[in-house]
């Protein structure tokens, strides 16, 4: 686990979410926790930041210092959905976003960002859970295109795809089954989801999607690198 951004102990982590600061992860030991621990676990389950219980030998390995608690900050702030449909209509240009679910790769994350400036994308959505966050490595990965493409972080990746849809947005999800991609019309506001590689995209998700493409294969293994398929 990397140790870049670490929050340890109680007073550290109440202000940091007090002042609004964007919290990838809460480690709280396993056990009963004292009042002052409840409030934090409950300010950061306010703020939708994931609560993870660990065994407090876990906690030990990371730090002495810890209090029953070790949070990680995010190396970037987020931003919301609406900012980047925003920022496409300041642009006079039709949205175009990209949707990742389940990539848990930073490098991947990272990676899908820099592309995303690369093309003039205008933001990257990420779920809350069972995905990667703008950790350090991430951060890194991108080169430096993380001050220019918004990130946003959402509760609930199905939820988000159907206000899109109801914001004009086309969902388009990336698959093996789907149509060849060069022969697709994608033009127009639109949204592209990429899924992990060990699973792909999941059922719920995909079934959320308005077309599916794919990318014309020729070897013997069966998948993209996530990062790869998204460039």
């Amino acid at each position: 686990m990397p140790r870049d951004n670490l929050l340890s102990g109680r007073n550290p982590i109440r202000e940091a979410l007090k002042s609004g600061r964007d919290i990838e992860k809460l480690l709280v030991a396993r056990g009963d926790l004292s009042g002052s621990a409840r409030e934090i676990v409950a300010m950061a389950r306010a703020a939708r930041v994931p609560v993870q219980e660990v065994e407090r030998s876990r906690l030990d390995e990371i730090t002495k210092n810890h209090q029953g608690m070790l949070a990680f900050a995010s190396a970037h702030r987020y931003a919301q959905v609406e900012d980047m449909l925003q920022k496409a209509r300041e642009k006079g240009e039709e949205p175009f976003l990209i949707l990742l679910d389940g990539i848990t790769d930073p490098h991947n994350l990272g990676a899908v960002i820099r592309t995303a400036e690369c093309v003039g994308a205008h933001g990257v959505i990420v779920p809350e859970r069972r995905s990667v966050g703008l950790t350090p490595a991430a951060v890194k990965a991108s080169a430096g295109a993380v001050e220019y493409v918004q990130v946003a972080r959402v509760p609930n990746l199905t939820r988000t795809l159907e206000e899109l849809q109801r914001a004009g947005v086309w969902i388009v999800a990336a698959t093996t089954q789907g149509e060849p991609y060069h022969q697709a019309d994608l033009k127009g506001p639109l949204a592209l989801v990429i899924g992990s590689e060990g699973e792909g995209i999941s059922r719920l998700v995909l079934s959320k999607c308005d077309r599916k493409v794919s990318l014309p294969l020729r070897g013997q293994i069966g998948a993209l690198n996530a990062s790869v398929a998204a460039g």
